[in-house]
């Protein structure tokens, strides 16, 4: 009996899931690829980069996202003088009490858009490296807590672009997934340009999950069980990025200066599990591995000056990687 219980709660969470694309949709048209990274993320506690020209959404997605979920939201518009104060906040002296006090900064909400995150400073980026890590901040001598669910959606234009800088490895790699952004189709365009030409569009929207919810598809994104095959694949995948002479790719060892990290093993089991909670299956199949592995490791591997000499992309050693690395079942 209680197992038919979890059962209907399970299916009611994948239709509420479905409900929040609906939803989202009435104000975004298209981007269901990237909703569907940025709720993975959250549903695993993984902080997502979206990379793309401006223009595309990517902030519109995320502030509709975040009302459809009921959640706290903040924007943060990342400029070169930020500074770490205004996003975590200072201590500010208070003449009544004769005492300082703690003024928090807009890093205390659920959501956080780090908007054109690469345009900021050393030190504003650290700031939120202990955010994106550690799930805390310091100020002053004091440490505090952020608020649960925590997740930080960051937004950087190409790094081609006039001033921008790109970000340091250790904090790209804090980030679960680095999806790029396209643009819309041309029949999506032309319904983008007929809704937002509409001087009365209502841009209301329903909120469809609770904290409680979010917490609970966790949970059951936790069970999906994913085979000892298909986890030693993920292994192998990850290897091929670091050793790929092993697997009979020597020409990709000219390329590739460094592999990807232990966090991208961890964030493929993750996220595979999300893939198949979202398609309704509690169990993991080698597609849904496939599915997320560009997102996952394209940020995290480093080429050297001989791959952009030959205009060598991470996408194409990833896709020789995928097409390459046989599934033991």
């Amino acid at each position: 009996m209680e197992e038919t219980a979890t059962n209907e709660l399970k299916r009611a969470h994948q239709e509420k899931i479905k409900q929040v694309f609906n939803e989202v949709g009435k104000v975004v048209v298209g981007q269901e690829y990237m909703l569907n990274r940025l709720l993975i993320g959250l549903f695993t506690q993984g902080h997502v980069l979206l990379e793309g020209v401006p223009g595309l959404a990517k902030t519109l997605t995320v502030n509709t996202l975040s009302r459809v979920l009921h959640l706290d939201f903040q924007r943060i518009q990342f400029t070169p003088d930020l500074l770490p104060a205004d996003l975590i906040g200072t201590m500010i002296y208070n003449q009544q009490k004769a005492e300082f006090e703690v003024k928090k900064g807009p890093i205390f909400a659920n959501i956080i858009l780090a908007d054109e995150v690469n345009r900021s400073p050393a030190k504003v980026q650290s700031a939120l490296l202990e955010s994106m890590q550690e799930k805390q901040v310091t100020i002053g001598e004091h440490t505090y807590a952020l608020d649960r669910p925590f997740l930080v959606l960051a937004t950087q234009n190409p790094v081609e672009q006039e001033g921008t800088y790109p970000l340091p490895e250790a904090q790209v790699d804090r980030f679960m997934m680095k999806v790029h952004v396209d643009y819309p189709t041309k029949e999506e365009e032309f319904e983008i340009m007929t809704r937002m030409s509409d001087m009365n569009f209502n841009d209301d929207v329903q909120p469809i999950l609770s904290k409680e919810d979010i917490f609970a598809i966790r949970n059951e994104i936790n069970q999906v069980n994913i085979s000892k095959s298909l986890a030693q694949y993920i292994i192998e995948l990850v290897f091929a990025t670091r050793n790929p002479e092993d697997y009979g790719m020597e020409q990709l060892s000219h390329y590739i200066q460094f592999g990807a990290s232990p966090r991208a093993s961890i964030n493929l089991n993750l996220a595979a599990k999300a893939v198949a909670f979202f398609d309704e299956r509690d169990y993991v199949l080698p597609e849904d591995i496939k599915e997320v592995a560009l997102d996952v490791m394209n940020h995290r591997l480093l080429l050297n000056y001989e791959a952009e000499a030959d205009g060598v992309t991470t996408q194409q050693i990833l896709s020789t990687i995928l097409n390459k690395v046989p599934i033991n079942q």
